[in-house]
């Protein structure tokens, strides 16, 4: 009986390795997610604007969800052309952006999105009280992913014209601290350092983003340096860019408006995770022949 039980006990313990290494292995699965951004008032059924980028993305390979970092009134408008051109099924992570906040409704349809702070799929961490539900972080496999809303202060979340205050950078701060996911993505709508398009060289919003509150910028970004973050994600500019400034880099998705907006191409961005490795793959409407087309890929190591 001695015998049956020692041999019983060691086929539990390495069923029990096996089954838990198989689940640490799975969380470093190879997955992909898209980037669209500033969209608004350009959604819906005309195949010029975000239609046609829909449809692309709906072409390009399997893909867990889709973020865009803010200005994307009317929200419910996007949310209909996703599910319409590129699958009923998509989940989607919306960024407030200072559009947004203009309009109560766009608020309230968006806190509604996320209502009580957790509907979402995948969410870890709610954020500070007076935004728990525009300021979030999620987990996706080896990933973390955090969600700021740059409008938020301790009274309100649409009060603000860009900036992370100390509300903010105190729940960002502890929600970083408590990750051990192996890559850190955080995605707001203003960047830190507004550039011009890489091909246009366009340069919108040069003095009125996160560098209107330099204090403040300077902070958040050094505490996403010192915690590893990999990239800051953001929009705003309808500018796409993207730049490794002091080992963090920052990620402008440019917009997705297709002909609405041709002082840069309309863009999205498809994100690949594979373990702690994380590429990107650019995609923009070619004004000629209609078609979306990648157009820079590259590394963010």
């Amino acid at each position: 009986m001695k015998t049956i039980s020692r041999i019983f006990a060691i086929i539990i313990l390495i069923t029990s390795c096996t089954s838990g290494e198989k689940l640490k292995n799975s969380n470093d699965k190879p997955f992909s997610f898209i980037l669209v951004a500033d969209t608004r008032n350009y959604t819906g059924d005309n195949e010029d604007y975000f239609r046609g980028a829909c449809e692309a993305i709906k072409e390009i390979d399997t893909f867990r969800f889709i973020i865009s970092p803010g200005d994307i009134d009317p929200p419910d408008s996007v949310l209909y052309t996703i599910h319409k051109y590129i699958g009923k099924d998509i989940i989607w992570y919306p960024v407030v952006g200072n559009h947004e906040t203009e309009t109560a409704s766009n608020m309230e349809w968006i806190r509604n999105y996320n209502k009580g702070g957790n509907t979402l799929p995948y969410i870890v961490n709610e954020g500070p009280e007076s935004c728990n539900e525009t300021t979030y972080s999620f987990d996706y496999m080896n990933t973390h992913f955090v969600i700021l809303n740059e409008y938020c202060t301790d009274s309100c979340d649409d009060c603000t014209k860009g900036d992370i205050p100390e509300v903010l950078i105190n729940w960002l701060q502890n929600d970083l601290k408590k990750t051990k996911m192996s890559n850190i993505l955080v995605f707001g709508h203003e960047p830190a350092y507004p550039l011009p398009d890489v091909e246009s060289q366009r340069f919108r919003h040069s003095h009125d983003c996160l560098n209107q509150h330099p204090d403040n910028r300077d902070r958040f970004v050094k505490l996403l340096q010192d915690n590893n973050v990999v990239a800051y994600i953001v929009g705003h500019t309808h500018d796409y860019s993207i730049a490794k400034i002091n080992n963090l880099w920052h990620v402008d998705v440019g917009h997705a408006r297709g002909t609405a907006d041709k002082g840069a191409r309309s863009t999205f961005v498809k994100i690949n995770v594979n373990g702690d490795n994380i590429d990107y793959e650019t995609y923009r409407l070619n004004f000629k022949t209609g078609k979306y087309e990648l157009s820079d890929t590259g590394s963010l190591d």
